[in-house]
């Protein structure tokens, strides 16, 4: 998703660990040892990484700066691989039916279970390399004047996924602001608003 359309859905965190200032000058390489990796030719489900913010081709960040004045812009990049269920049954069903017949061949009379997991993996591997992953890119501008970062999906998947690999990237840990924790940053102490309660409106829209 992008930040540049009409209208977005988005979720903000915060950085809740200092950071160092010896951090800025290795951004670019630290996104760059957790790039997206292409699965095309690979029987891979799923590949996630960083790409260049707006080009989610380009994995290497050549181009353009991540740098934008106080934000520092990149991208999530997930490709996902999806093999219909009906298509999964269907083979799988071809591929026992001819291991039985080459097992009435053999006098052999069932297919063991390690054995059927065998080939129900070599089905799976066989199908993936013929289905091109689906990409989907979410976009990532991380306000550095106040450790902000506002992250282009509101999925809860999503979510821990780019919480999962910030961490690993940056070696930061990321809190959500969600609307108690922005209120509570912007009065300056939580305290306050443990004691409150919600308004009840009658259906006129006033106060109940």
């Amino acid at each position: 998703m992008s930040f540049l359309k009409n209208s977005i859905g988005f979720t903000r965190f915060r950085i809740s660990d200092p950071v160092p200032p010896s951090l800025w000058p290795e951004i670019t390489d630290l996104l760059r040892r957790n790039s997206f990796t292409d699965i095309d030719e690979l029987p891979e489900e799923r590949s996630a990484g960083w790409t260049a913010y707006g080009d989610l081709l380009d994995s290497e960040f050549t181009s353009a700066p991540v740098e934008k004045g106080p934000y520092i812009t990149f991208a999530l990049r997930l490709d996902t691989r999806r093999v219909p269920p009906g298509v999964i049954k269907k083979h799988l069903a071809l591929a026992i039916k001819k291991e039985e017949g080459q097992n009435r061949e053999t006098g052999r009379k069932f297919i063991a279970r390690e054995r059927r997991k065998e080939l129900k993996e070599q089905v799976l591997h066989k199908l993936r390399m013929r289905f091109l992953p689906t990409p989907a890119e979410f976009e990532v501008v991380w306000n550095t004047a106040d450790s902000v970062i506002f992250f282009a999906s509101t999925r809860a998947q999503m979510l821990d996924l780019f919480e999962e690999l910030f961490v690993r990237t940056f070696n930061l840990h990321l809190t959500p602001l969600t609307p108690f924790e922005l209120a509570a940053s912007l009065s300056g102490d939580s305290t306050l608003l443990e004691g409150l309660e919600a308004t009840e409106f009658n259906r006129t829209g006033k106060h109940a």
